[in-house]
């Protein structure tokens, strides 16, 4: 299985073309937000005309008011995996959603600590009362770590975290911490990188572009559909922020101006989560005048831990 992670707007989907037609792969998004359909703009989804005729899965799977889990993305992805390596191709993730990606890296096993409904309904009713800060700062409190991952908007995963240390009395980054590191695959993951300033620049751009493609009308478009803020889905960065000012919380600069704020810091969040993760190729893609030597370096490391002679498939191809 060949793995490309990073930030958000570091480059990943430019490059998985590239190595996706060079390899022979089947790209899986590895990202929790594109499987929502009607969610186009905001999660960055690459049109159909744009794929290259490159099969993508994991892409518009769910409407944006069904539940989608963590066990389910990679329950679904090894499934994915058998088949494409059964039609010959390499199976090929591509995104940044690090628990994920890192799930099906190395086979996590997602136990059933069960469900406490009383419980889940006073989280819910505190939530009310007193706002998703100070919610968040009940997680803050005895899971840190997982604090820190999520955003205090996203109330079901921080009540499911709630959850689990209520019946487990062991915090969920604790279970995640334990869990064994090996792969059940040939595994060959690609980090890309990239000085903070030139991504964060980055980041403001794609926004920007988002903006101009018609971000505003999609989350208005959804909102109009019946999909309320407090789903999951609407929940995520870019739609949260617009549908506040859709609703005449802030203005429109205003919420751009939060928006680029959060995704800076879930960049930073990301960043985090994959240093911790082992056996990264990291490359660093800051300097554009090293394009070429990077691409060539990363077509290096993915032929020598596959065994794949590049000068017989360039020969091929030709």
């Amino acid at each position: 299985m060949l793995v490309l992670i990073g930030p958000t707007a570091v480059g990943k989907t430019a490059l998985s073309l590239e190595l996706a037609e060079l390899f022979n792969c089947e790209i899986i998004s590895g990202d929790s937000m594109q499987v929502y359909r009607h969610m186009d703009i905001g999660t960055a989804k690459l049109p159909l005309h744009e794929q290259k005729g490159i099969v993508h899965h994991m892409i518009d799977i769910h409407d944006p008011d069904e539940a989608f889990s963590v066990a389910e993305f990679q329950d679904r992805c090894k499934a994915l995996a058998m088949e494409i390596e059964g039609r010959g191709k390499l199976p090929f993730i591509v995104g940044g959603t690090g628990l994920y990606v890192e799930s099906v890296c190395y086979g996590f096993e997602f136990s059933e600590t069960g469900a406490d409904e009383v419980f889940r309904q006073e989280q819910v009713l505190f939530a009310e009362k007193h706002g998703a800060i100070a919610l968040h700062d009940k997680l803050k409190a005895v899971d840190p770590v997982t604090a820190d991952r999520l955003h205090p908007n996203d109330q079901r995963r921080i009540i499911r975290a709630l959850e689990v240390y209520h019946l487990t009395g062991a915090p969920l980054s604790e279970q995640l911490a334990g869990q064994t590191k090996t792969s059940p695959y040939d595994l060959c993951i690609i980090g890309l990188t990239m000085e903070r300033a030139l991504l964060y620049q980055r980041i403001e751009q794609r926004i920007d572009e988002m903006l101009e493609e018609g971000l505003v009308l999609e989350v208005d478009r959804l909102l109009k559909k019946g999909f309320t803020r407090e789903l999951v889905s609407m929940q995520g960065l870019g739609y949260k922020e617009i549908a506040a000012y859709l609703e005449g919380e802030c203005s429109l600069d205003e919420a751009v101006t939060l928006l680029k704020r959060d995704t800076r810091r879930f960049a930073k969040r990301q960043l985090s989560w994959f240093r911790h993760m082992k056996e990264i190729h990291w490359v660093d893609v800051t300097q554009p005048e090293n394009f070429v030597k990077n691409k060539q370096a990363i077509r290096d490391i993915i032929a020598g831990k596959f065994h794949i002679d590049l000068e017989y498939i360039s020969k091929q191809s030709n």
